[in-house]
This record gives structure tokens, sequence and C-alpha cells, in this order.
């Protein structure tokens, strides 16, 4: 038997009856149909009364129009069907009358559908629908489907639902959210859900009961089974025995037929026919009573086979049973797994409950605020009704006086007109006469002038076509803007990769090179000429071109190890792609060399390709061959260096930490000024960054400068003087440079080890500038506590030393286009920023019921430079303030990540502070615009770029005065500092008690003077620290080398 529920209209989580039948086993064909008749009976009663004992006697809920507030499943129709044996259509109507006859009736039934989906989600409960009754053919042995015609009105109380959910309907497709439901209404529908699970819970327990019988009696069919195949196995016996019996007695009666025959022929002759006629009475009684013996073995075994029939039907019949009590336990299973979910259904029903509870209480405030809001606007619009009329009356009086001014003004112009009037005729009598000869004399003045201007025209004319001569002229030479920097850079690179190629000389791709760097429209006009042709007939056309024009801008070729996005790991990539966007919007000539790493970001890079062309470098006593790829980064032409060297020095899945970064980096120096060599550049300036390309300065002055590739002035860059590169001088050989020449203290040996060569020292000896990231950090690595050790050395060329402020990307730094915020904004408006507040303290879990509740932001790497014990002091003073701290950043020392994941597992539940132990990208543009200040402890800063950042999104920085720090922010309460400098919060001492003075003050000030507040957020968003100003200082260092140079080339 196999047993489902299907509810039409009611959407919540189905509900199966488990209906069970026990089967009983009667031996013997007489006994047979009366077991089936009790059977068919007892079936149809226990269904009957299934729903009643289990508490589902009456599931007529009657709810017109109501719906319940549950997740919508659609339930398949209920169908309670009982295999039975073949019995005739009019003892299924008895059956079926008396099983109606046991029901009140109600207008609501069972209906049985089959398994169709119901497709209204919306419906009203009607009631619900009845089993319809199943009939099949007299002559089939089919599934008799037992009707439920009636059920009881009164069970309405094992489901109830309450008529405070009436108004709660649903729409599934439109969704709507469970916080427009009132806190009543949901309150009595979790009661009638936890109701429901009660009623599931005992319909379970009886189920569970019902199938406990029916394993019972299966062991006790089972027994019965076993004695019925005892009793089979004797019969059988029996019926060998019998079998056995009536062949001996076919035998006996050919041997009387025999002696029969024998007797007829014998007659009377011989003396013993008496005796031979009783003998033959004899065996014809013995023949009779085989007979009769044997007949009653017949019948006996008739009978016999017709119990077998009925045993196997009967065990077909304990077969089927067997299959619907695992198809009783497959039902159990899906009825817990319904529980379970209804259970956790109410669980989230109980958590919206206390969300609903929270956010009635926030209304409730909103609601005051509004209320107070209104009042207060009442009153501004009675004091604004008021000065409007105080203002009508003063513009009425001011026309009254208006026109009491003219009024005089009329009566002392007709007072004096008169008298001015006899002065006025005796003026102008002379006037007349002294025009009369101005007139003679302006006749003769006339003549002269028109002789001038004819002369005159001639000299316009002659001008003109001069002008217009040297217009011709000009815009063959004025640069093209109708191009974007991707084009150039890639005109750029196809020149170099024919030149690499040997497909033109070195002086045209120098000529044509110029005229990329110039942006000349004739070279932009011929590329869209031959974009068709080959590159033969396009080589052709560009050799057109050539002139011996000299071009006065700088070719720059920077040397790193980083650029962003392509390849970032530090600020070293930004910086790189920074100031050379920036350089080469001033008209300059610029590109990058890098390493080809593999785990570079591929995808941010344009048109890359690799050149038809094989670069040998030396390194380690041979020629190693280098693959030269080309594209496009941010606008500006990159060469990716790719070397064949069997270490496969980049390409270990990572930039940095390797144990042979020493060699990786100087093989790689050596290859970039290979290429330089190769390709016949002449740059003007080579600048290196770093103590990874450090090794380009000795590297260029000692071994390439001979070769010819002398034209450039080298400018080094040292973005942080923690990190020199230090390796035993042995390594040095490896790239061709002369150990024993540099390993000298005037050159490239480290100052704190004879043994050992440090790289920074070498470029910052061989180097004509060099340059750190801000003007403060510059003086403090010239002490000794500062310099690591090169203190001593950069004093010693403290002329060729300068700080330049690093920038930031005005453009990928920008609130007012910044696609990671959910409201952008500047500083002309700030409501976008208050927005994202709210959306940050919602992503995160923070407290938002005070608006006005400051902010503070932190993010940065967890290490002890960036003043760890002062980030985490500033986390508990942040909240004893009554402030909120948001925290993004990780740290590579394991035990620092250890102690902060122990402070944010501490503040889990504290809705004030949050900490997230990694870098996001996203989030991090969302921190910056969402706080209202931002931390920057530092123990030492070479530059920093958060401050900036911070400033951009108009977050007020709280800064120590170290390095790049002390160069960009000024406190707001230094008397010292000019007024519009100051834009911030610092202190000195990397102390507590230094810190708590400057978050003070800045928490404070937030709270106390909001306009005032506002007014320093908008000077700081409207502060340039873009790329602009730093490139204007190096591109004047670049100049004045590149003079000096020249000018010393022609002494």
């Amino acid at each position: 038997m196999d047993a489902t529920l299907l509810h039409e209209g009611f959407h919540m989580t189905p509900i199966f009856f488990l209906l069970s039948v026990t089967p009983e086993v009667v031996v013997g064909p007489k006994q047979h149909s009366l077991y089936r008749r009790d059977k068919a009976s007892s079936m149809a009663s226990k269904l009957s009364t299934c729903f009643l004992s289990h508490g589902w006697g009456g599931l007529d809920c009657k709810l017109s129009n109501e719906r319940f507030l549950a997740p919508s499943f659609r339930l398949l129709p209920a169908s309670c069907k009982m295999r039975h044996r073949n019995f005739g259509s009019q003892q299924r109507r008895q059956q079926t009358k008396k099983v109606s006859s046991d029901q009140h009736p109600t207008n609501s039934h069972f209906q049985s559908n089959g398994v169709e989906d119901i497709e209204s989600e919306n419906a009203s409960v009607d009631g619900v629908s009845s089993l319809s009754q199943e009939t099949a053919p007299d002559d089939v042995d089919v599934d008799s489907c037992i009707d439920i015609e009636h059920i009881n009105d009164n069970a309405l109380k094992h489901l109830n639902v309450s008529e405070e959910m009436k108004p709660l309907g649903i729409n599934v497709k439109s969704g709507e959210q469970l916080s427009s439901f009132q806190l009543k209404d949901l309150v009595g529908m979790i009661r009638n859900a936890e109701k429901n699970i009660l009623l599931l819970n005992q319909a379970r327990v009886h189920a569970l009961q019902d199938l406990g019988k029916i394993l019972s009696e299966k062991d006790a069919l089972q027994g019965e089974i076993n004695i019925l195949e005892m009793r089979l196995a004797e019969t059988n016996a029996r019926i060998k025995v019998a079998a056995q019996e009536k062949i001996h007695a076919e035998i006996l009666e050919e041997q009387l037929v025999n002696l029969r025959n024998e007797l007829s022929h014998m007659g009377a002759a011989e003396g013993s026919g008496l005796d031979m006629h009783e003998n033959w009475n004899k065996a014809l009684d013995g023949v009779h009573s085989l007979g009769e013996e044997l007949r009653l073995l017949r019948t006996e075994n008739l009978s016999l086979k017709d119990d077998i029939l009925a045993l196997k039907k009967e065990l077909s019949h304990v077969q089927k049973t067997d299959e619907r009590v695992v198809t009783l336990e497959k039902d159990r299973l899906f009825f817990e797994s319904g529980l379970k979910e209804l259970e956790f259904k109410l669980v989230a029903s109980q958590e919206d409950v206390s969300e609903l509870s929270t956010l009635k209480f926030e209304c409730k405030n909103l609601w005051d605020r509004v209320e107070n809001l209104q009042v207060l606007l009442d009153r501004a619009t009675d004091q604004a009704d008021q000065a409007i009329l105080v203002l009508q009356q003063n513009l009425d009086l001011r026309k009254k006086v208006d026109m009491l001014e003219e009024s005089l003004e009329e009566v002392n112009v007709y007072k004096l007109s008169s008298e001015k009037m006899q002065q006025y005729n005796s003026l102008m009598q002379q006037k007349i006469k002294l025009l009369e000869e101005r007139l003679d004399r302006s006749d003769e003045e006339i003549l002269s002038y028109v002789k001038s201007y004819q002369e005159s025209i001639k000299e316009f004319q002659d001008t003109l076509n001069s002008l217009k001569e040297e217009s011709k002229r000009r815009a063959l030479n004025e640069p093209v803007d109708d191009m974007p920097w991707d084009f150039w850079s890639r005109l750029l690179l196809i020149i170099d990769g024919w030149l690499l190629e040997k497909k033109i000389s070195v002086n045209n791709a120098k000529l044509l090179r110029e005229m990329v760097w110039k942006r000349d429209g004739r070279i932009r006009d011929a590329y869209m000429v031959c974009r068709d042709k080959n590159e033969h007939e396009a080589v052709t056309i560009f050799l057109k071109l050539t002139s011996s024009q000299k071009s006065s801008r700088l070719h720059i070729i920077h040397i790193a190890a980083e650029m962003a996005p392509v390849a970032k790991v530090g600020g070293l990539g930004d910086v790189v792609t920074g100031l050379s966007r920036a350089l080469q919007r001033k008209g300059h000539l610029v590109e990058i060399v890098l390493p080809k790493y593999d785990c570079m970001q591929y995808d941010c890079a344009r048109d890359i390709r690799v050149l038809d062309m094989e670069l040998e470098s030396y390194f380690d006593g041979q020629l190693f061959k280098n693959k030269v790829w080309v594209g496009t980064v941010e606008g500006l032409p990159v060469y990716f260096i790719e070397p064949q060297h069997p270490s496969k020095f980049f390409w270990r899945g990572k930039f940095y930490g390797e144990h042979d970064d020493f060699k990786r980096f100087s093989y790689f120096s050596r290859a970039a000024l290979e290429l330089l060599l190769q390709s016949g550049k002449k740059p003007d300036i080579i600048h290196c960054h770093d103590w990874q390309t450090a090794f380009v300065a000795p590297l260029y002055w000692d071994l390439y400068a001979p070769k010819g590739l002398d034209s450039a002035r080298i400018c080094f860059t040292c973005h942080n003087f923690e990190y020199q590169g230090y390796a035993p001088a042995s390594e040095l050989a490896s790239c061709g440079l002369d150990v024993h020449h540099l390993n000298r203290p005037d050159r490239m040996q480290d100052n704190s080890g004879h043994d050992r060569v440090n790289p920074v020292k070498g470029a910052i000896v061989f180097s004509n500038i060099v340059t750190t990231v801000s003007p403060t950090y510059a003086q403090e690595v010239r002490t000794s506590e500062g310099g690591r050790g090169l203190h001593l050395t950069l004093n010693s060329h403290s002329k060729k030393f300068i700080g330049i402020l690093n920038g930031i990307d005005s453009d990928a730094w920008n609130p007012a286009t910044d696609v990671f915020l959910k409201s952008q904004y500047s500083a002309n408006d700030l409501q976008g920023k208050a927005e994202n507040k709210e959306a940050l303290r919602k992503h995160l879990g923070l407290a938002s019921a005070d608006t006005r509740q400051p902010m503070v932001g932190c993010i940065t790497r967890l290490v002890p430079q960036k003043g760890i014990h002062l980030i985490r002091h500033a986390i508990y003073r942040t909240l004893e303030l009554g402030g909120q701290f948001v925290l993004l950043g990780s740290s590579p020392v394991p035990h620092i990540q250890v102690e902060f994941e122990g402070i944010a597992n501490h503040f889990k539940g504290d809705d004030n502070i949050r900490l997230i132990l990694k870098y996001d990208e996203s989030l991090s543009h969302l921190i910056y615009a969402a706080s209202d200040m931002f931390i920057i402890p530092s123990m030492f800063e070479p530059c920093g770029l958060t401050q900036m950042i911070a400033m951009r999104y108009g977050s007020i920085p709280i800064a120590r005065k170290t390095g790049g720090l002390n160069d960009s922010v000024f406190d707001v309460d230094d008397d010292t500092i000019p007024l519009q400098f100051r834009n911030g919060y610092t202190f000195l001492n990397p102390d507590e008690q230094g810190l708590n003075g400057a978050l003070d003050r800045a928490l404070n000030h937030y709270k106390t003077n909001k306009e005032s507040w506002e007014q320093l957020v908008k000077k700081d968003m409207n502060i340039d620290f873009s790329w602009e100003s730093s490139a204007s200082q190096y591109e004047e260092l670049y100049e004045k080398s590149v003079a000096k140079a020249r000018a010393a080339i022609h002494v």
C-alpha cells in the first residue's frame, strides 16, 4: 500500500499520512475466501479511522480567502490505495458504503488528482479535496482505492490557523518581505506552526507504532509459512508413496488378467478348479480394495494441490506486504526530513521576529525624530513668513525713498539749468570756430592717411602670406591630440620591432621615434594609409617620412621590477605607472622594461606579442637567450624580458622572496641594458628603482657605455632603505661586473661588512641623480638611525640626493567616479559620504542608530614599521571615546596575525569594532569613503599613500610626524603653519600619550563643531595630490642633468 497526500490550495510543507494494513494468513482453500472478505473489511475500516486516530479526523479548515504565511510548496493530491484480492463489484460497493457510513458528512473532501502540480499560488483555501473512488473491472485483479468522502468538521482544532493570519497573504511570485507584516500577526503564525509541528510529531509516533505492528505480524506470518512448507514436504512424500503403490497395483492387475486367462484354458479337468475359483475371488477383492485406496489417494492429491496453490497465493501476498513495509519506511524517512525542515523554518521565523522588533524600535525613534523635525519646520516656516512680511515692508519704503530722491534731483537740475544755458551758448560758439579750424587741418591729414593706408595694406598682405606659410609649417609640427596614448605606444613598439628585426636602420628608427614622440600628424596618417598593406609596403611608406628635425623632448626608460597593475606588490608599482603617465602627458617619450613573470596580470596588458628576434645576454660565463615581448599597459609601451635560463628565474609563481633573488635581478638588469644596446635606443634618462634594478648603474658605466650606449644619465630612486639586497661579493661576478674593482669602500662594498656588496650603495655611487620618496625621509636617512648603514654614503653624495613626494592616481582614487562606492560624491556635495558610511555599517554589522557617531578607519600591513602597538591602542581608545573603529589588513608575521585575530574574536560581539584581517580592494574604497578620520601611526614612513587617499575621500588623517607623513599632513592646531595648509592631526612621540592627544582632539572637533569639520573635509578633498607636481620636479631634475652632460660634451 502506498499513501501520499495532496492538499490543493495549501502552500505549506507536505504532510504524509501513513496507513497500515496487517495481512493475516489462513491455511487451506476453504478458509481462504473468508480471509479475503474479512481482510478487505478490516483494511477499509482501518483506512476510515486512520485520520481520526492520528489527529486528522477532519481537515476541513474552512479558510475561505485565507492564506498560510509559510514558504510556498506545491503538494501532490492525496491518494490512499490498498491492494486487495479479486472480488466482485457488489462487494466493493458494500465496503465503500460501510466506510462512508462511519464518517460524518461535510462539504470538504479529498480528491485524487494523480500527481498534477497546483498552478495557482495565491488561491484561497476553500476546503480539503476528497479521495475519488477508483474502480476496476470485476474480472481483473487491480489496486482498489478506498474513498474517504467525509471528514469530521470538528477536526479543525488539530490544524488550527489563527484569525490573525487573515491579512497576512503572501504572493509567492512578488516575493514580499517579512518586514511588511505586523509583529502580532507573525507571533500568531509561529504559534500555529508550533501546534502543527506537535501534530506532526504525534502522527510520526503513531506511524512508528503501526510499522512495529506490521513487522510483528510479518514475523508471525513467516512462522506459519515455515509450518506450511513442512506440511508441503510431508504431502510430497505421501504422494511419492502413493505413486509407488499405484505402480504396484497396476502390476497386480496385469498378473490377475494373466491368471484369469490361464484358468479359462485349464477347465474342470484339473482337480484344483474349485480352489482356483476361490483364489480368484480373493484376488478380485484385493484388487477392488487397492482400486478404492488408489481413488482415495487421488482425491487427497487433488486436495493437496489446491492447498499448495492457495499457499503460493498467500506467499505472493506476503511478498507484496514486504514491499509495502519498505514503502512505509521510505515515507517515514521523508516525513522526518519534512519535520526537520519545518523546525528550521520555525527558527528562521523566530530570528525574523527579533529583527522585526529591532526595526519597530528604530521606526519608533525615526517617527519621533520626524515629529520633532516637523515642529522645527513649522517654527521655521512661521519665522520665514514674518521675515517675508518685514522684507516686503522694507522694499515698499525703499521705493518711496527712491522716488523722493529722484524728485529732489529734478528740482536741482531745473535750478541749475538756467545758469548753465548761458555759459553753454558761449562755449558752443568757441567750439564752432575750433571745429572749423580742425576741419581744415583734418582734410590735409586724411590725404596723408590714405597714402599710408595704401602702404599698410601692402604690408598686411605680405604679412598674411608669411603667416599662412608659417601656419602650414606649424601644422606639420604640432602634436596630434585626437589619438589615445595606446595608439602612439603601439606605433612606437612597431618601429622598435622593425629595428630589432633588422627591417630599418638605427637612424631611420630614431627619426621615426621622434615623429611618434612629437605625435606628428604625418606618421598618424601614414599608419592609417598602410593598415591594409603588407609589412614591406608599410615600412616603405614610413621611411618616406624620415626627416632631420631635432626634438627638445626627453626619452626616458624605466627599468623596474614592478608596474601597476600588471605586476604589483607594493607602492613601487604605483610609482612607476603614475610617474610614467604624468611624464608622458608632458610630452616626453616614456618606456618601461620589466621581467616577464609567470604570475603577472596578463589581462591588464594590451596587444602583447613576442618579437621575432633573439636577445643574448651574458651570465655566469656564458650567453643565454631571452625572449622579448612587447605590449601596452595603461597606455605606456612596455618590454617584457623572458630569460631562457635553466633556473627559470621568473617562473616561480611569485615576484620576490626567492633564495636567489640577487642572481635573478642582476641577470634581468644586464638583459635590460642589452636590449637597449641591440635595439639602437639612445635614451636621455635611464631610471632604475630599488635594489632589484640598482645593478643598472654600475653595469651601464662599466660595461655598456664603452660599447656605445652612452647617451643616458642614470637616475636611481630608493623607495625604502630598509631593503638593500646584500649578498656575498663573489655573486657580483655572475652578471659580468669586476668584483675586485667594485668591492671597495668607495663603491659597492657594504659599510657593515667587507665580504659583501650592497646594490643600493652601488646605485648611489654610480648614478647621476639619486632620489627618495619624500623630503623628510631624505633628511631622516642621512642620520645613523634612519640610514640603515648608508648615512655616510648619502652624506658624501648629498649634492645629487633629493627627496620628491610621491603622488597618487587621481583617476583611480576619485570619489566622484569610484565604481566601488554605493554613492559617488564630491567636495561640493557630501551627501554621498554619509550614504557610504551607512552602507559600510550595514555591510559589517556595525551599530547605525547614531548617524553622527564618529568612525575611525585604518588600512595597512600589520608589520612593526606601521606602529602596530599604537594601532592596537587606538582600537580601545576609540571605543572609550564613543567612536567606531574599522581595520582592514593582514600581517606576514605569524605572531602578529594571531594577536590581531585574538582582538577580532574579543570584539566579535561588539557592534562598534570590526577587524577584517585580509586585503579586499573593493572594501578598501568603501572604508576610505565611509570613515570620518584615518589613523596612520607609523614608526617610519618613506612616503605613504594612505593619508593622501584618505584626504581625497574626505577622511581626516591622524598621523605621526615622520617621513612622507610629515610632508603631507599638517596639524590644524599648529599656529606655525599657514592656515591654508592645515589639514589633519599629528603627533611626534611614538607612544600612547602622543596618539591620545591627536585622537582626542580629532574626535572632540568632530563632535562639537560640525560646520568647521565639514569645511576641513572639503579643504582636504580639494588638495591636489596627483602626480603632476611630482612629475614636474622629476622633469626639472632630468633636464638639468641632461643639459649638464651636453654642455660637458661641447666643452
